[in-house]
C-alpha cells in the first residue's frame, strides 16, 4: 500500500498544490509513511479517485490492485504515427526537467515526422513545436498509446 500512498500523494501535490511533476517525489517519500488511512482516503476523494500519478504510473486501488495499461515506447513508433504521451519509464528529476525544457508533458499528441537511420533519433512535432529532435534514449523512456 506504500505505492498507493506515494502515487496518490504525488498526484495531490501536482493537482491540488501546484507543484511541478519534477518536485514531488522527495515530498511524497516523506508523506507516504503517515499511518492514517483516512488521510489518504480523503486525498483520493478530493481528486476524484485518479488512476495514474503525474508521471503516468498506475495508482493501486484500495485493495492494492493495479489497472493494467498497454503502452509502448515512442522508439517503437513508425514515421507518420500519431500517439499520445501517456507515461514515463523514468521519472528522475533530471529527465523531468529535460522534458519541461522542451514542453513535453503527459497528454500531448506527438507525430513522428522522421527517424534517423544512423542513431534512431526521432524528429517529432507537437503543440507549438513543428520539429523537435529526440534521442533514442529519450524515446525509450516515453510511453505512448496510439491516437484514434
Amino acid at each position: 500500500m506504500v505505492i498507493r500512498k506515494h502515487r496518490l500523494t504525488e498526484m495531490f501535490l501536482v493537482k491540488k498544490m501546484g507543484f511541478g511533476w519534477e518536485e514531488v517525489h522527495e515530498i511524497a517519500e516523506q508523506i507516504e509513511h503517515i499511518h492514517s488511512p483516512k488521510f489518504f482516503e480523503r486525498m483520493d476523494e478530493m481528486m476524484g479517485h485518479p488512476t495514474v500519478d503525474p508521471h503516468g504510473s498506475p495508482i493501486p486501488d484500495k485493495m492494492g490492485r493495479i489497472q493494467e495499461v498497454s503502452y509502448f515506447t515512442l522508439s517503437k513508433c513508425k514515421t507518420g504515427q500519431i500517439v499520445n504521451l501517456a507515461a514515463l519509464t523514468n521519472s528522475s528529476m533530471e529527465f523531468l526537467e529535460f522534458l519541461n525544457s522542451r514542453d513535453l508533458r503527459l497528454g500531448i499528441e506527438l507525430q513522428v515526422i522522421s527517424i534517423e537511420p544512423y542513431d534512431q533519433s526521432m524528429v517529432v512535432s507537437f503543440e507549438g513545436h513543428p520539429s523537435e529532435t529526440l534521442s533514442e534514449k529519450v524515446c525509450d523512456r516515453l510511453l505512448v498509446r496510439l491516437v484514434g
